[in-house]
């Protein structure tokens, strides 16, 4: 091959990768992506933790059959039942077990014989690997011309330390300052990764702009304002082999926008299996999500006893804060048969709730990139959504004059106004012409990897 043609070499660094270890959306893009980069022509690597849960033989396994994983193994650090921490928290000696991740994946390369042109790291978790590349491995021949891309899945989640454990780090004070990882007296290992890496990514263009604002920034705004010229944001993507309404198998109805016929069957089934009253003419609208004020759901739970008094259906799935277990089981028992409250995590249930609600409820404060919005989209489940992140990148209003548009989308952070954007989509429901354009045009939508991993082989490019 000639020396232009030679392939892009990535190693993509991961604290999870499904379906081997989950908590998140990180897992589903590390899980996904790295296919869509391999099918993109990239000789792409993955690497993560060997914990617990994985359950297979060797050091090595490949995703879809084709992208090598290769698992880091500790077993005092690792084999745990979970990966970040228990019910009473976060683990305490989370700092020394990415620390070492982190030292590990630089290591790793000489002894697979693979030199990338590009370490893809993700969240806090492998921010250490761009600092390290430059500061610890720099005088190695072996590293030299080797990129660091960082990516921000939610910045949220910085990796935040006592001053006390910056030793564990292993670089000299002089890192310990406001222009390197010190954050207001404290060590923050995802700062390190903005500022060492060559390239800043997060998982959506709106995301991008947001988290240079205090509102949105966690006190990282500015940094990233100064690397603005660094950043980019990509959507995320979904596999649209695993979700596929037209051959899913988990549905006992398939359904496409030219036959949608089983979207009906598929909401009969699933009023029934839920206990749901079986109206092929109420709205049901769905919620999967984790019930915590981020997501929404103290905007729901202002409206909730009114959006029920309204001729409509809820499905609810998910955890999270006490408070709103205790809401909603109080709406289970008001409510019988308009209310179907789901207090656990149920991946069949799920899937089968975007594929038979009419709408998809995600009014969220804020939003990375966002899945379930068009994961609900592939599936003809029109989103409801707040205009911020992702979601802003993704669904855009529907105008019944037009007939363009794929949703229904409000401001401001207010419970009217969520109030008002679901009394729009059920407007537009009793109008079955106007509601079944609108399902076509977001089942048309095309949010798979495909395109997003052609941005990143463009960025990969910028830099190699």
């Amino acid at each position: 091959m000639a020396e232009g043609k030679k392939k892009l070499k990535v190693l993509f660094a991961s604290s999870e990768v499904a379906p081997f270890s989950k908590t998140g959306g990180l897992a589903d893009v590390a899980g996904s992506l790295p296919v869509a980069l391999h099918k993109a022509g990239i000789d792409i690597r993955v690497v993560t933790p060997r914990y617990k849960s994985i359950n297979i033989f060797g050091s090595e396994a490949r995703l879809n059959g084709r992208v090598p994983v290769y698992f880091i193994e500790n077993d005092a650090y690792f084999m745990r039942d979970n990966l970040y921490g228990d019910e009473k928290g976060d683990y305490s000696d989370n700092l020394d077990r990415f620390v070492f991740f982190s030292k590990r994946i630089p290591e790793l390369l000489k002894e697979i014989d693979f030199k990338p042109d590009i370490i893809h790291c993700n969240d806090w978790q492998t921010a250490l690997v761009p600092v390290y590349l430059k500061e610890i491995y720099g005088t190695d021949p072996f590293y030299s011309g080797i990129k660091t891309v960082m990516t921000i899945h939610n910045i949220a989640y910085q990796g935040l330390f006592p001053k006390s454990e910056f030793h564990k780090i292993g670089l000299p004070w002089d890192y310990f300052t406001v222009h390197r990882l010190e954050f207001y007296d404290k060590v923050n290992i995802l700062k390190g990764g903005l500022v060492f890496a060559d390239l800043i990514t997060t998982v959506s263009p709106t995301y991008a702009r947001e988290i240079q604002t205090p509102e949105f920034g966690y006190g990282l705004n500015g940094l990233l304002s100064e690397r603005k010229d660094s950043l980019s944001g990509i959507i995320n993507g979904i596999d649209y082999n695993e979700w596929n309404p037209a051959k899913d198998k988990e549905l006992k109805y398939h359904f496409s926008p030219s036959r949608p016929d089983g979207k009906y069957k598929d909401k009969s089934a699933l009023q029934k299996k839920t206990a749901l009253e079986e109206r092929a003419n109420a709205p049901l609208i769905g919620i999967i999500s984790r019930l915590a004020d981020q997501k929404g759901l103290d905007l729901v739970s202002r409206i909730i006893h009114s959006l029920l008094g309204m001729d409509l259906q809820l499905i609810l799935l998910g955890t999270g804060e006490k408070r709103y277990h205790r809401l909603f089981e109080g709406i289970k028992r008001k409510f019988p048969g308009k209310a179907s409250i789901n207090l656990k995590f149920d991946a069949l249930l799920a899937k089968k709730i975007y594929a038979g609600a009419d709408m998809f409820l995600m009014p969220s404060r804020y939003e990375p990139c966002g899945l379930g919005q068009i994961i609900s989209l592939r599936y003809g489940t029109i989103p409801i959504v707040r205009n911020t992140g992702g979601l802003a990148d993704t669904i855009t209003e529907y105008d019944p004059k037009t007939t363009r548009g794929t949703g229904f989308v409000f401001d401001r952070y207010d419970a009217g106004e969520l109030f008002n954007a679901v009394k729009r989509a059920t407007d537009i429901y009793r109008q079955s012409g106007l509601w079944k354009k609108l399902v076509t045009n977001a089942m048309r939508c095309d949010f798979s990897w495909d395109s997003s991993a052609k941005e990143y082989v463009d960025l990969y490019k910028k830099i190699a």
